[in-house]
């Protein structure tokens, strides 16, 4: 099984009393490109109704904030012919309440945004059941952290991947195949210096395509552990699964996914 991981930490800004002047070195920058966060997610145990996308801009990489696109029409279509429109809320946020998600088949996303058409076609793809959550006081690299395991059943049937996401103080993305794995109980794995006794973690097991798991092999390599979501400024171009149907030059970031989500949360011992 392979596995990796993407830490998104919180960095601290201290003021310092210094002598030295503190200087921004001028980048060169180009023109803010759309972002297209389009995670649909129908957790186990809900019917999936409500589901939400993300329109922004990238900025410039001495601001923190992004810019949130408003005018956008936004919908998704279903390989039987259902319609599904989002409807701007707020800075950015479409949402709409009553998509109907089903297995297995196809969806398209469609943006648009000043007369430019964005376009990605995605399968909803089901997710195995977390089976059971196993804590190791002992373990990490280091041998003295705490380790969480959560353990699922792999089907035999089918070739499936695996995104698990670990939210504590700060998030973890872990992602597998099953190529080695196909069939067995296996885990996902946690651990880091800063789990204490008490801590409650939360926990999502995702069911994704293959194509989405190779993207987010490239953008680990990529990212590493930046600061900042996965569709934020980096340091090389890491394109997702949208293009731009009227401009192929102007492309986006972003990727339209659609997973099955199993959810629970521990409490660390």
């Amino acid at each position: 099984m392979r596995k990796y991981q993407i830490y998104f930490v919180l960095i601290f800004c201290f003021a310092l009393i210094s002598c030295e002047e503190v200087v921004n070195i001028p980048l060169e920058e180009s023109e803010p490109r759309l972002v297209i966060d389009a995670s649909i997610e129908w957790f186990k145990g809900t019917s999936g109704e409500n589901q939400n996308i993300r329109i922004t801009r990238t900025s410039p990489f001495y601001e923190e904030e992004t810019e949130g696109v408003e005018n956008a029409r936004v919908k998704i279509t279903s390989e039987n012919g259902e319609e599904f429109e989002f409807l701007h809320q707020q800075e950015g946020n479409y949402s709409n309440t009553n998509f109907r998600p089903e297995f297995n088949i196809s969806y398209e996303l469609e943006v648009d945004v000043n007369g430019e058409i964005y376009t990605a076609t995605e399968t909803l793809i089901p997710v195995a059941e977390i089976d059971y959550i196993e804590q190791l006081d002992a373990g990490g690299f280091s041998g003295e952290d705490i380790e969480i395991k959560v353990f699922y059943t792999d089907p035999a049937a089918t070739e499936d991947y695996y995104l698990f996401e670990f939210i504590n103080e700060d998030i973890s993305l872990e992602f597998y195949e099953d190529e080695f794995t196909n069939g067995n109980q296996i885990f996902g794995y946690y651990s880091t210096e800063d789990i204490e006794s008490g801590d409650e973690i939360g926990i999502q097991l995702q069911g994704i395509s293959e194509s989405y798991y190779e993207f987010l092999f490239i953008l680990r390599s990529q990212v590493g552990t930046n600061q900042g979501g996965p569709f934020e400024t980096m340091p090389a171009t890491v394109k997702g699964n949208i293009i731009n149907r009227s401009n192929s030059e102007n492309y986006p970031f972003g990727y339209f996914r659609l997973s099955e989500v199993d959810s629970t949360s521990y409490i660390v011992n």
